[in-house]
């Protein structure tokens, strides 16, 4: 049985809603609470402590970014992306990612250039420990955080950051596959290096590399999800 939700709010450190969006979408995206999981209104109000509005207006915004899905007679649902759905989103990644490690290349300062390098000597090190995947997924986003600003390129940040939230939710399925980790690191490590070399093309096929490894890896974990 799939644990309840952390109760963790701070209170004073965020408005509640936020607090209880960033709760309930940690546990989705870091499969505490798996696909297919139902979330009773009910459940969630006793559980964390808040009213039925914040729950609703949670919901609702978790169901914008595709993790919650409401279902007839059901109600709201952990959402399961299909194969089909996974394949498209890493497509789209696949591109702008590419192209944000060109533009990063070309537009990202010395200072910025060395962040890139701190971020990735921070998911290296956490990968050679063997740390858990919600570590390792908050390092990794750490560095993508990087490489966007560095990019200086506005809409590939905006449309990036829309799909934060799902493109989260399939790094966790593929750095959880036996062996990933380390795969992703080599690829990542490419990517830094090339930029470093201050070759654009380079890192931009090093940036599209790591994504369609990282996409064989979670659609090979999800091949037989209806789609």
């Amino acid at each position: 049985m799939t644990a309840p939700p952390r109760v963790t709010l701070r209170r004073v450190a965020a408005p509640l809603r936020e607090q209880v969006l960033e709760l309930l979408r940690d546990d989705i995206v870091e499969q505490r609470l798996q696909p297919g999981h139902r979330l009773i209104e009910r459940e969630l109000i006793e559980q964390i402590g808040v009213s039925r509005t914040t729950i609703r207006e949670v919901l609702r915004q978790l169901a914008a970014e595709g993790l919650v899905a409401t279902i007839p007679q059901k109600g709201a649902i952990v959402a399961a992306p299909t194969r089909e759905e996974a394949q498209d989103l890493y497509e789209v990644r696949a591109a702008l990612e590419a192209l944000a490690a060109r533009r990063f290349a070309q537009r990202a300062t010395a200072e910025q250039v060395t962040a890139l390098r701190q971020a990735f000597t921070a998911f290296e090190q956490l990968t050679t420990e063997g740390a858990a995947i919600p570590e390792l997924l908050r390092t990794k986003n750490a560095f993508y955080d990087v490489l966007l600003e560095g990019s200086r390129n506005a809409p590939i940040h905006a449309i990036l950051g829309s799909l934060r939230a799902r493109v989260a939710m399939l790094r966790t399925t593929s750095l959880s596959q036996e062996g990933r980790p380390a795969s992703a690191l080599a690829e990542i490590r490419e990517l830094v290096e090339a930029i470093e070399a201050a070759d654009p093309e380079r890192a931009a096929a090093a940036a599209e590399h790591h994504v369609e490894q990282a996409a064989r890896t979670a659609l090979g974990a999800l091949e037989g999800t209806p789609t």
